[in-house]
């Protein structure tokens, strides 16, 4: 007999990359569809004044099934976001166990969604048309079921890749249980009024993000699982809160500044930003170490990604950095905090975000981001001022006057492009969709016609990476929305306005606490999460204590930065490692130093609140 293992085994593999590389292709051309509608529509406006009318509602339509294609390749590739502490120290055995009840913890909402999602398509959105394009709503909405269909096969095709079907099944069996359980414990639940809340969205939630479910996943699950058991709500309005957060004309924004980010690394912009700046600071004692902060601040917040930022700045600094004996572990913890630095610093996505689900402005926000961020880069030039004082470094070879000269032409294109978009958000002169869709033709153009990088075939992986990020934010926005909808209607929220209220202290205690409180939320669920969930919960005690709600914004952003790259959980912490190529224990004790100056610096600006609202 011939055994069918081995062919039904590559068949199943040819057959999943070829799912991944459609839904890849499709979300291409959604990105590269979006990019052009958008400049063509910025040009119709400023330069033809003949607007598109249509065009806002149909890149509105493309960016959701954007949304939804993105999240497909991010579980694929495993991108979404996750705490992955304590998974990374299990032992290969209990780690395939693991990632085998994730997968089933994943299949089991996913299932869940399969019918309100058809419900909301065909029944809710069915009688809505899209006025400008004349078109039922439902043709929108079907790219969630079409997301969740898609997941689905994904996940299968893992599992049979994975092949570990004694644990799949036993684990299946598990989470079936579980379910069952809670369902036969309804009238308990219910008995027990709002406490029953500590079990969906404190032992779920905590239980599921530990053993490394994606955070999205986990609000998911908690989310569905609390509205099924305890309420007689229509799981269609999951799928509406998800619509609705997915869907805002601001979020556009996101793909674009994702793709700019990656361009400036990959069109050459990124490195003639830091050869500028070594031609001024090398020189300086600590010099490459000044070079790095000023570099962030030039560069983070544009990608939407922290690792695509230093992976953006590193390489084109560390070997020179190396050469002068800098200790390698001092050189990513630096990397890692001065990321951490510039969260506030315009057109970080974080603020994007924040405010798509708080109502604060945009604007206002990126305003407001620049002094704190000045204030933290200084609190770590302060220590970067002690820590090189009195070390000696290998001179830099000497340039000519020619070579400085065309050193300083060839950076000026590049520090032009952040220059000009900080200045539009802040001002106004464009939202911030406009502003990123402009970035990228002028980053594409520049580096055709300036930087010519060599190697052009790294567009489409920057491309796919671009829909993947968009996909991984995005559907934690829509889960979290969810996950808040849930808890506002419960009475939650109200309860914690009130305990929230009676911190000692008014409103120096409560700044204290939110601080405390988004470090350690920033280490377990990273950063974008835990602000899209608990900082819209905690605005209206902040509003009630008279704080401003930018100034809130500033100080939850900065401590949900900081938790994200301390040791020994936050996420960021570890990328900057594995871009730095220095094992974390070596960096771990080096971040102390650094992270102190940053908890410094958020001390000082959530005590003196004019720093963040004197340019408003």
């Amino acid at each position: 007999m011939v055994d069918d293992g081995p062919s039904s085994g590559r068949a199943v593999a040819v057959w999943s990359r070829g799912l991944a590389l459609a839904t890849e292709f499709a979300a291409v051309v959604l990105v590269v569809v979006e990019i052009v509608t958008l400049l063509a529509a910025i040009i119709a406006r400023y330069v033809f004044h003949s607007p598109f009318i249509w065009a806002d509602q149909f890149t509105n339509w493309a960016f959701l099934w954007l949304s939804l294609l993105g999240a497909v390749i991010a579980l694929e590739r495993g991108e979404h976001m996750r705490f992955g502490a304590v998974a990374q120290r299990l032992s290969p055995g209990r780690r395939a166990w693991t990632d085998a009840l994730t997968t089933i913890v994943i299949v089991a909402l996913l299932l869940q969604l399969i019918g309100p999602a058809w419900d909301y398509a065909a029944e809710d959105e069915w009688y809505t048309i899209i006025p400008s394009l004349g078109v039922r709503s439902t043709w929108r909405v079907i790219g969630i079921e079409g997301g969740v269909i898609l997941m689905l096969l994904t996940l299968a095709a893992q599992a049979v890749r994975r092949g570990e079907w004694a644990k799949t099944a036993c684990c299946a069996l598990l989470v079936t249980a579980a379910g069952l359980g809670l369902w036969l414990l309804t009238p308990a639940l219910m008995a027990i009024g709002n406490a029953n809340l500590i079990v969906f969205f404190v032992f779920i939630v905590g239980g599921a993000v530990l053993i490394g479910v994606p955070i999205g996943f986990a609000f998911g699950i908690s989310t569905i699982s609390y509205l099924a058991v305890t309420t007689t709500v229509p799981l269609s309005v999951v799928l509406n809160r998800l619509d609705q957060a997915m869907s805002q004309s601001i979020l556009l924004a996101v793909p674009m500044f994702v793709f700019l980010g990656l361009l400036i690394e990959l069109t050459g912009l990124a490195r003639a930003m830091v050869e500028f700046l070594v031609l001024i600071l090398g020189r300086v004692r600590g010099g490459l170490q000044y070079v790095l902060l000023g570099a962030m601040l030039l560069v983070s917040g544009i990608s939407g990604s922290k690792a695509a930022d230093m992976a953006a700045i590193a390489p084109a600094l560390f070997p020179e950095m190396r050469r002068r004996n800098i200790n390698q572990g001092d050189l990513v913890a630096l990397l890692s905090s001065s990321a951490a630095m510039a969260d506030t610093i315009p057109p970080s996505l974080v603020l994007i975000t924040f405010g798509a689900v708080a109502g604060i402005s945009i604007g206002s926000l990126f305003t407001a981001g620049l002094i704190p961020a000045l204030i933290l880069a200084v609190a770590l030039g302060v220590v970067t001022f002690f820590r090189t004082r009195n070390v000696v470094e290998p001179p830099m070879a000497l340039l000519g006057r020619h070579d400085v000269v065309m050193t300083v032409l060839y950076a000026i294109p590049a520090l032009v492009l952040p220059l000009i978009i900080r200045w539009a958000v802040v001002w106004g002169v464009a939202t911030a969709t406009e502003v990123s869709t402009l970035g990228v033709a002028y980053a594409i153009v520049t580096g055709v016609l300036i930087y010519r990088p060599s190697d052009w075939s790294r567009v489409w992986p920057a491309l796919v990476e671009t829909a993947s990020l968009t996909g991984a934010i995005l559907y934690i926005v829509g889960s979290a929305n969810a996950m808040a909808w849930a808890l506002t209607q419960s009475g939650f929220s109200g309860q914690l306005v009130d305990m929230m209220a009676k911190v000692p202290g008014g409103q120096a205690g409560f700044l204290a606490v939110t601080s405390v409180v988004f470090i350690v939320l920033g280490q377990i669920l990273e950063g974008i999460p835990a602000i899209l969930l608990f900082a819209p919960l905690l605005l209206p005690v902040a509003r009630a204590l008279h704080v401003h709600d930018v100034h809130y914004a500033m100080v939850v952003v900065i401590a949900m930065s900081i938790g994200l790259f301390a040791p020994p959980f936050g996420i960021g912490f570890y990328s900057a490692c594995g871009i730095g190529r220095v094992p974390a224990e070596q960096a771990m004790g080096h971040m102390w130093r650094y992270l102190g100056a940053l908890a410094l610096g958020l001390a000082v600006v959530a005590a003196v609140p004019w720093f963040t609202i004197c340019l408003l």
